[in-house]
Formats: structure tokens, C-alpha cells, sequence
């Protein structure tokens, strides 16, 4: 199986160093060539444009910004809808809008290409250690032609549903780690307040019912005061407002993912979108 890879930033680059490792034959493509050297040097081969990348592979993965980044390396001007053969599937591992998800496939779909949205949970470690979550929307014979690429990348691949599913899937993940992460600041909060040093706390809460990962990772941030990310608060800012988004066009409201969403954007405003989204808790703090 031949594989294409775009987007080779801190989650990108490890993926395509996993993909190697495993045996499989990659190319890649991204704006900057010298961002791509590294992986180059490890074996990865070269394309010009995500057209000549598409023409040449079986599988083509993607892991971009945002929605209409992924439309550009897709559909765009030389972007891998005009070299992909009929039987080629895309999968896009970045988080984009479920919409946008479902309207990219249906343009991919009138030229036989296949579209997953693959969103991912586990960070850059979870991308260093091939131990991403993978949440998959689109059809299940895509994804039995796609899957041994994904294992190579990921431990946990959930077949969500049709085109938009994993997307939405993701959207529920941001809002449990968001809404989780304020709820930790505000036990760190109350037990300071209360004259409790917060690292026994937390060592109890993990031992019992309240124990989870955003309380074991972010907790520990937080007793620390150390908010090198991690993930970049103003990456959980553009997914959250995909949540709110989504919500708005559904007809409901979030209210917890909403107040969450406005202290990310807030630590963003302030100047601290390159730290972990967990600095909300300095801003929690702040409050009466």
C-alpha cells in the first residue's frame, strides 16, 4: 500500500515516522519543503503538488488546521482531487467542521474517491507513541482499505458512522476535555481556598469515582503553574467554536462548552494562545 501524507506539524511528522517504521512506502507534501527534510531524510519520498501526491498512492491522509485548509489541499487548485484515481481514500486526520466534513466528501464522491473523517485524541504523544484514538465517519469499505495505515498511527480506530461522524465524535471529546479542565481548576481553586494543599486532593479524586485523564494530566499542570502545551489554547479555541457551531445549527445550546469557550478565548485575546488551553485555570483563579 502506497500512502500520502500532508500536514507534517507536530502531529503530522510523527504519524509518517510511525508509517515508515511500519513498512509502508510514503510520500509527502507540504507548503515549505524544509519542513518535510527530517522525514525525507527517514525515507519518506517527495511530491510536488497534492495532485501528483494523490496520482501516486492508495491511501492519502491529511492533518491540517481547519476546514478550509482541508478544502484547499483536496479540492483547491492542484490540491489531490485532480490527480486521485477512482478507489482512492482520503483520510483526514485533522478537526474540521462535521459539514464541512460531509460537504468535502460529497465533491470527493463525484470523482469515485472515498473521504474518512479521522479525527484524533492523544496529543503529540499520543502521535509519537502510535497510541492516537481515532474516530472514523464515512463507509466502512473505505475504512477496511484505510485500516492497516491507521493502525500504524493509532490504538483505539471507533467507526463513528456516515461522513461528519467522527467530526462530531470529536466535538464531544473537546467539549469533556474543556468543561473537564475548568472543573479541575475550580477543585484546585476551592481546596486553596480552604487552606488544603490540592496535590493530596487530587491523588485521593484519582483513587475513586472522579478519577480521569484531564484530572491526572491537567491537574498536575495546574499544581505546577507549568502550561507548556500540551495542546495550544488557540487550537482548542478554533475547536470549540467548531462545537458551538455545530450546536447552533442543531438548534440546542451547551451551556458548560459555551462558558468554557469564552475562557479560551479570553487567555487567547490575552496573548497565551500558545500555551496548553489548562491556563484557563489562571483566569478561573482570578475570579471571585
Amino acid at each position: 500500500m502506497q500512502i500520502g501524507y500532508i500536514g507534517l506539524g507536530i502531529m503530522g511528522r510523527p504519524c509518517v515516522l510511525n508509517l515508515l517504521k511500519a513498512g509502508y512506502p510514503v510520500r509527502v507534501w507540504s507548503r515549505k519543503r524544509e519542513s518535510a527534510q527530517a522525514l525525507l531524510d527517514a525515507g519518506a519520498e517527495w511530491a510536488s503538488s497534492p495532485a501528483e501526491l494523490a496520482a501516486q498512492v492508495d491511501v492519502l491522509v491529511t492533518n491540517v488546521s481547519d476546514t478550509a485548509d482541508v478544502e484547499q489541499v483536496l479540492l483547491g487548485e492542484r490540491g489531490a482531487a485532480h490527480g486521485g484515481k477512482p478507489g482512492l481514500v482520503c483520510v483526514d486526520m485533522s478537526t474540521i467542521a462535521p459539514n464541512g466534513a460531509r460537504r468535502i466528501a460529497s465533491a470527493l464522491a463525484e470523482k469515485g474517491i472515498d473521504f474518512l473523517d479521522c479525527p484524533v485524541s492523544g496529543g503529540e504523544v499520543g502521535a509519537i507513541n502510535g497510541t492516537l484514538t481515532i474516530m472514523v465517519g464515512g463507509k466502512t469499505e473505505a475504512l477496511d482499505k484505510a485500516r492497516p495505515a491507521l493502525q500504524a498511527m493509532g490504538q483505539t480506530i471507533t467507526h463513528i458512522g456516515a461522513s461528519g461522524a467522527g467530526q462530531v465524535a470529536k466535538a464531544c471529546n473537546q467539549i469533556a476535555v474543556a468543561v473537564g479542565v475548568a472543573a479541575v481548576a475550580e477543585i484546585v481553586k476551592l481546596a486553596r481556598a480552604c487552606d488544603v494543599d490540592p496535590a493530596p486532593v487530587r491523588a485521593a479524586l484519582l483513587g475513586g469515582f472522579a478519577q480521569s485523564r484531564v484530572l491526572d494530566v491537567h491537574g498536575q499542570r495546574m499544581i505546577d503553574d507549568n502550561y507548556a502545551p500540551g495542546f495550544k489554547a488557540k487550537l482548542h479555541a478554533k475547536d470549540m467554536h467548531i462545537v458551538l457551531d455545530t450546536a447552533r445549527e442543531q438548534g440546542i445550546s451547551l451551556p458548560a462548552a459555551e462558558r468554557t469557550m469564552h475562557l479560551i478565548d479570553q487567555l487567547v485575546q490575552q496573548g497565551d494562545g500558545e500555551l496548553d488551553s489548562a491556563a484557563i485555570a489562571r483566569l478561573i483563579w482570578q475570579q471571585n
